[in-house]
């Protein structure tokens, strides 16, 4: 699966880790219903961390399309919540834990 993260470009992430980034956007999704600031800002991090962990850079003049675009880490809460695609799904939806 390829996701951009905004501003930082492309990583080829494999299957096996998109269960671990659903935890990590379940996270995420609980600090945003909460309008918990802190806990927001520790579990966009914590996702774009392991985004660049597991996934493998793609190069700037890549063509191929994204399955998925997160925010940057600087991200507000309303910008993030904006870019959610469904009620409860987070930014990573449609993946079973």
């Amino acid at each position: 699966m390829i996701m951009r993260v905004m501003g930082e470009g492309q990583f080829q992430v494999g299957d096996d880790h998109l269960n671990h980034l659903n935890q990590l956007d379940d996270e995420l999704l609980t600090a945003l219903e909460a309008g918990d600031e802190e806990r927001f800002r520790d579990s966009l991090g914590k996702l774009l961390a392991a985004v660049r962990q597991y996934g493998t850079p793609l190069p700037d003049d890549s063509l191929e399309p994204s399955d998925l675009i997160l925010p940057n880490v600087e991200a507000t809460i309303t910008e993030v919540t904006a870019m959610l695609r469904g009620e409860g799904d987070g930014l990573i939806p449609g993946f079973p834990d």
